[in-house]
């Protein structure tokens, strides 16, 4: 399933990123899905800036037959990789995104670039699932039956 994003910002780019990569602003992130905990981290990796969190949420308003599967809470842990600027400021990116021990993720690009308001963040998400197979059935398929002449 594709996913996308866009927001607005009325500042220039280098200041919409100071806000992205500020600690306080990755907390204030999390802090807003209401997390039983989170965590967070901005990190220089020569010309890159990763900015992990890390939140526990609580699974109390999914539906029963996905809490039974899940549990009470699930972690939810969010990797964004920026490039260095370029000239006008724009930087583009990474995201992935893992829920838990689920087969869910979502990976994409992202960007942040100068518009007419100030600031466009983009944000392309590819959303996957991967149904594990029923118990007691092997992830793999069988070997072909040896050739007979």
């Amino acid at each position: 399933m594709k996913i996308t994003e866009t927001f607005e910002y009325a500042a220039a780019p280098e200041r919409v990123f100071a806000m992205i990569a500020d600690p306080a602003f990755q907390a204030a992130k999390c802090e807003a899905t209401h997390p039983i905990s989170h965590t967070e981290s901005v990190t220089p990796k020569g010309d890159q800036t990763e900015i992990v969190t890390r939140r526990v949420l609580p699974t109390d308003d999914f539906p029963d037959f996905a809490k039974s599967m899940i549990g009470a809470k699930i972690a939810v842990t969010e990797t964004v990789i920026w490039s260095r600027a370029s000239v006008d400021g724009s930087r583009t990116g990474t995201i992935s995104l893992s829920i838990g021990d689920a087969p869910i993720r979502m990976n994409g690009p992202m960007k942040l670039a100068p518009s007419p308001v100030g600031t466009r963040t983009e944000n392309h998400g590819d959303l996957n699932a991967k149904t594990p197979p029923p118990r007691g059935q092997p992830t793999t398929p069988p070997p072909p039956p040896p050739h007979r002449p």
